[in-house]
């Protein structure tokens, strides 16, 4: 994954993370406090609404599939990798990755 594991770029990643939790989690709260489901039909009804939002829900899907591969991939991660998994499609990409990213740049003792 990343190799330097400076104190700027582990920063940048945490705050990405954090704002990555915080502003798609807002719009969600919206969405349901404003009726919105997270029932299959209903949510997937919303995310589908039109062409836009069904071009951004494939996309960020899409990614979020690629990024689990890579996940899995990342043998080198061990088996506490796998949070990022139900993290991702749980909490959510914009969140998930950029933590990932911050956890796996992290100095390791040699």
């Amino acid at each position: 994954m990343i190799k330097a594991s400076t104190a700027p770029v582990r920063a940048l990643l945490l705050l990405l993370a954090l704002v990555g939790l915080a502003v798609p989690w807002w719009f969600n709260l919206r969405y349901l406090s404003g009726g919105g489901s997270l029932a299959p039909g209903d949510f997937f009804g919303a995310a589908f609404a039109n062409p836009l939002t069904t071009a951004i829900t494939i996309d960020v899907y899409l990614a979020a599939v690629a990024f689990c591969v890579g996940v899995a991939r990342d043998a080198d991660a061990g088996s506490r990798r796998w949070w990022a998994v139900p993290l991702t499609f749980g909490v959510g990409l914009s969140f998930a990755l950029p933590l990932y990213l911050w956890w796996r740049s992290a100095p390791r003792p040699r």
